[in-house]
């Protein structure tokens, strides 16, 4: 591979990790801003409430995603891109486009679950609608923020792919 081509190529292999890092940091940030926002709002009076379980809910996806997020920002190495083969970092990206498209799906598959909280919340012979309605309500902005998240994580990422196909001799 001629020395512009494996210059280009660390650059791109340094770019996707570095998006991925900003996109584990756009995510950790959704995640701090349910656990501080959320959780205080939990804390108040009115036990019960859809409110307060739709609040206890974004607690826990907060909790996850922060999880998720860390994991993700430890793993990404802007710093440490270069040197990879051409076929290290076609595997490095189609297996990043691949989990995010599977998000993708777990994300409509959220937003049906919140719908369907939501309609057995509503159908009168739950016993705790409230918690259904608020979990169901919590459920949908999850997925919803995610399937924009995962998507558009995708989208930014897989131009990457065109430029690094291009490299393929």
């Amino acid at each position: 591979m001629p020395a512009s081509a494996t210059a280009a190529l660390d650059a791109l292999n340094q770019q996707r990790e570095l998006l991925t890092q900003q996109g584990m940091g756009l995510l950790g940030a959704w995640a701090l801003l349910n656990l501080l926002l959320s959780g205080w709002l939990v804390a108040r009076p009115g036990r019960g409430t859809a409110r307060h379980h739709f609040h206890l809910m974004n607690v826990a996806w907060g909790a996850v995603n922060a999880v998720i997020a860390t994991w993700g920002i430890v793993q990404a190495q802007p710093l440490h891109a270069a040197g990879r083969t051409l076929a290290a970092s076609l595997r490095a990206q189609f297996e990043l486009e691949k989990l995010l498209l599977l998000n993708t799906g777990l994300d409509v598959a959220y937003l049906a679950a919140g719908a369907w909280l939501l309609a057995r919340a509503t159908r009168g012979a739950e016993p705790r609608p409230e918690r259904l309605r608020g979990f169901g309500q919590a459920v949908l902005l999850q997925g919803a923020f995610l399937l924009a998240f995962d998507a558009g994580l995708y989208g930014v990422l897989h131009r990457l792919a065109g430029a690094l196909l291009a490299l393929v001799p």
